[in-house]
């Protein structure tokens, strides 16, 4: 839905030009002038809502599950530094994300996890200028506490009896399970083909499967509760993620701010300790 702004434009009255009424013009016609470069310099302060801005609302947010845990701690740390406001997110997969922006779902960020998924944002043009790559992030094997399966190579997810998930194909971190696998001429065949990332991961931590090739960051959030296992072919399927702001963003203003701290060397320093890469 797009959003109409008004403007209300002063009324000045005229004044006879006679005498002293000349002086008065012009000490009117002075204020009005400073009043007027006043209030552009305010306006454009706001367009460029820099971090400083004062902004308020809720900003609504699309991510990639990936980036659950980070972003929902920026959140809070935006509401803290912006009294008023409120951050809203929907995490999920990249490309149902990508589908419900492309339909209309009002929103005003969309931080996916491959530019495959927000090419489908920005070809639609939905998108408010040039998406840009915030963090990069790459795949691990995660396994049960202790790797009982005493699994240390991608090949060894292909062993017979192994109960092994991955996410699906269109989604990021399946696209590039699937290009790593490729790298290694290898084919697996899953026990399941999980939505995202996160019910992937969740699939070994409820022991429903020996193991699933997620995230980093992913493994590293769950704790103890899997184990990961790093194997080279990863380095060739490194995705990265890039942000936006969305066309019809309902609050562009605290949106652009929010992008700010994701950027920002505050935002990194949360995203790098949950385990991303820098761009």
């Amino acid at each position: 839905m797009t959003r109409t702004v008004r403007r209300t434009r002063s009324i000045r009255r005229t004044l006879p030009v006679t005498g002293a009424g000349v002086a008065a013009l012009l000490v009117l016609s002075a204020c009005s002038s400073s009043g007027s470069d006043s209030d552009s310099g305010s306006d454009a302060a706001g367009s460029s809502a820099s971090p400083s801005a004062k902004v308020s609302g809720t900003v609504t947010v699309f991510a990639a599950a990936s980036l659950k845990e980070s972003f929902t701690a920026l959140g809070k740390t935006f509401e803290k530094e912006h009294p008023g406001t409120r951050v809203t997110f929907n995490f999920g997969g990249s490309d149902t994300l990508a589908a419900s922006i492309t339909s209309g779902a009002p929103a005003d960020v969309f931080a996916s996890a491959s530019p495959k998924t927000m090419a489908t944002v920005t070809d639609a043009g939905d998108a408010d200028g040039t998406p840009s790559t915030f963090v990069r992030n790459q795949l691990e094997i995660a396994t049960l506490p202790g790797n009982p399966d005493k699994i240390s190579s991608l090949k060894d997810l292909t062993k017979s009896g192994l109960k092994v998930v991955l996410c699906d194909r269109t989604v990021p971190c399946g696209a590039a399970a699937q290009k790593a696998l490729d790298a290694s001429s290898l084919k697996l065949t899953p026990a399941s083909y999980e939505q995202d990332v996160k019910s992937a991961l969740t699939k070994v931590e409820l022991k429903e499967a020996d193991a699933a090739v997620v995230y980093k960051t992913d493994v590293k959030a769950a704790g103890d509760k899997v184990q990961g296992v790093d194997f080279p072919e990863s380095a060739k399927a490194v995705n990265d993620y890039p942000i936006t702001l969305l066309k019809d963003a309902p609050n562009a203003d605290a949106a652009k701010v929010f992008i700010e701290l994701v950027k920002s060397a505050e935002g990194q320093k949360v995203l790098t300790g949950a385990g991303f890469l820098t761009p």
